[in-house]
């Protein structure tokens, strides 16, 4: 899946950069929060991971600008302001989720696959069934009725990407881009 993650803090940002894509995620990082909101006018995305603290326009400045627009991507708030203000502010302008710095990276990865499931399709596990086909997207694998099929890291996004929309015809330039 196609994830934007706007952060500014550079070491947080390689490294959550580096964690989604080896789980083959296609992740566009951007450190500055008007070229993130500009990137968001014409670019689709499974997911944004937002920081709030940004140069050139915050956090709640973009997702109310994404909703304003009605642009249902979901988002995932993730910054060190730990107030319960800050945190009802974010949601009521629109975030689907907020975590707050320090984090587990499995629980930023666990909640990232929630909202991708809602996205695609809102399914309540992370394994998604279609025919004999099982894919589970917290293992990263793959059974073709009992048999284990080991697949590549664009060949498990590609699947997990025609799985999770059954009956939807993609085109060659819309599963690039995902991919």
């Amino acid at each position: 899946m196609r994830i934007l993650l706007v952060e500014d803090t550079h070491d947080v940002g390689e490294a959550i950069s580096r964690r989604f894509e080896t789980t083959g995620h296609t992740v566009d990082w951007q450190t500055d929060g008007r070229a993130a909101s500009e990137i968001l006018d014409f670019t689709d995305y499974d997911l944004v991971i937002l920081d709030v603290m940004l140069p050139g326009l915050d956090g709640f400045e973009i997702l109310k600008r994404l909703r304003q627009n009605r642009n249902a991507v979901p988002v995932m708030v993730l910054t060190a302001r730990s107030e319960i203000d800050d945190r009802v502010s974010a949601l009521d302008l629109g975030a689907d989720d907020y975590l707050v710095k320090p984090f587990d990276f499995r629980e930023l990865e666990a909640r990232a696959r929630v909202l991708l499931r809602r996205r695609s399709g809102g399914e309540a596990t992370n394994v998604i069934a279609c025919g004999d086909v099982m894919l589970d997207r917290t293992n990263r694998s793959v059974h073709v009725g009992k048999r284990e099929v080991q697949l590549k890291r664009r060949e498990m996004t590609l699947l997990e990407i025609l799985a999770s929309r059954p009956g939807r015809v993609f085109s060659k330039d819309q599963l690039l881009d995902q991919i």
